[in-house]
């Protein structure tokens, strides 16, 4: 269970930070621009996928490692 925690923190971060790339540089990266229904609200998309994989990652220290 740690590692998939782990796994799905560092999708979450990696995507919230290629969101935030993508609204401050213009890059095409990133899954959170091509969501419709998010339009105009990316950077706050991209900064809650950014606190929930750095919550992700907590979550996965505190399980035991077994």
């Amino acid at each position: 269970m740690k590692k998939v925690l782990e796994l799905l923190g560092f999708v979450a971060v990696a995507q919230g930070a290629a969101g935030l790339l993508h609204e401050f540089t213009d890059w095409h990266v990133g899954f959170v621009q091509q969501l419709a229904f998010l339009d105009g609200r990316e950077v706050y998309a991209s900064a809650a996928l950014v606190v929930l994989g750095l919550a992700l990652f907590v979550a996965a220290e505190s399980r035991a490692s077994g």
